[in-house]
């Protein structure tokens, strides 16, 4: 018996080849890699983004031979200044607010231990090579005393909030 093909089979078949075809998960790349995936920032890319978080700082005592004081600060979004952080600053008994920016990988942040003026100022620069993990710079002191000058430190990122 002589099999017929049908006028029509031939297209429907193509169509339903084309169909599946059009179905099949594809993946596609470019040519220039993703910005967004960055996972390591130079500091010059440094947002307050990458200041969000808990630092570990290092403030030098203030004799050369002085063990040097620990302080924690608490970074969030600043909730008035949208590329701003806001938080709290917590060294040698006392906790202050401080907010500020990064720009360029370069840090200024304002301590207030009143909430109204300025007790001091941490300025500093990320470290390159860091990640946007170290931050080295000077602690002002707005009102120093031979206790409390102005001193170098260092700020190490924590992995997360505590």
């Amino acid at each position: 018996m002589d099999r017929a093909i049908h006028p029509l089979a031939s297209p429907l078949v193509n169509a339903v080849f084309l169909i599946a075809i059009s179905a099949y998960p594809t993946s596609a790349s470019s040519q220039n890699p993703s910005k967004s995936g960055t996972v390591c920032p130079a500091p010059a890319d440094m947002n307050h983004q990458h200041l969000q978080g808990l630092w570990h700082a290092e403030l030098q005592g203030a004799a050369p031979d002085a063990k040097p004081i620990a302080a924690t600060l608490r970074l969030g979004p600043h909730p008035e200044l949208a590329q701003s952080v806001r938080g709290t600053a917590q060294h040698q008994g006392v906790t202050a607010q401080v907010s500020g920016d990064i720009d360029e990988g370069d840090l200024t942040l304002e301590e207030s231990i009143n909430g109204t003026n300025i007790s001091a100022t941490w300025t500093g620069r990320v470290v390159d090579g860091s990640c946007g993990k170290e931050i080295r710079g000077t602690w002002n002191n707005a009102n120093p005393t031979p206790t409390t000058p102005s001193a170098p430190f260092v700020l190490r990122k924590q992995a997360a909030w505590q």
